[in-house]
C-alpha cells in the first residue's frame, strides 16, 4: 500500500487521531507544542512509508509457492462472498 500526501482522503482520518494527545494535555500547557510534536511523528511515519515498497514481491512469491505446495487451503467460495460482501455495502 502507498500513502501519498495527495491532501484527500489519509488527512480526515488522521487528524483526530493527532489532535487527542493536545486535548489530554494539562491547562496552561501550549497545545501548539502537542500539535508539532504529532505533525513531527506523523511525518516521520509517512517518510518511512514512503521508503518501503509496495508491494514485499518475496512474500508474494512465498505465498504462491505455499499455495502450489497445498500447504495453505483456498477456499473460492468463501472468497466470493467476501468481495461480495465487500461490494455489496458500496453499491
Amino acid at each position: 500500500m502507498k500513502i501519498t500526501s495527495s491532501g484527500t482522503g489519509a488527512a480526515p482520518a488522521v487528524a483526530p487521531a493527532a489532535a487527542a494527545p493536545a486535548a489530554a494535555t494539562p491547562q496552561g500547557t501550549a497545545a501548539t507544542g502537542g500539535a508539532s510534536a504529532a505533525g513531527a511523528l506523523l511525518a516521520t511515519a509517512r517518510a518511512q512509508l514512503q521508503q518501503m515498497p509496495e508491494i514485499d514481491a518475496a512474500r508474494v512469491a512465498e505465498i504462491r509457492a505455499a499455495l502450489e505446495r497445498g500447504e495453505l487451503g483456498f477456499d473460492a467460495g468463501k472468497l466470493a462472498q467476501l468481495i461480495e460482501r465487500y461490494h455489496g455495502s458500496r453499491g
